[in-house]
């Protein structure tokens, strides 16, 4: 079984890559994968999905 976290992320204007890279990366560390991203269609991250196996 999977379980999903949806994130809504606060990246700001500066270092937006930056940021979004880090964030990605810290719940891969938890055994995250990222599964999709949504845009708000102004340039901007709506919303971020992650997936992983429930009983690991």
């Amino acid at each position: 079984m999977k379980e999903y976290k949806v994130i809504k992320p606060a990246l700001g204007f500066r270092k937006r890559h930056e940021k979004l890279e880090d964030l990605i990366n810290k719940f891969a560390k938890e055994g995250w994968t990222l599964k999709t991203i949504t845009d708000n269609q102004h340039g901007g991250i709506s919303y971020i999905v992650f997936e992983r196996e429930k009983n690991r």
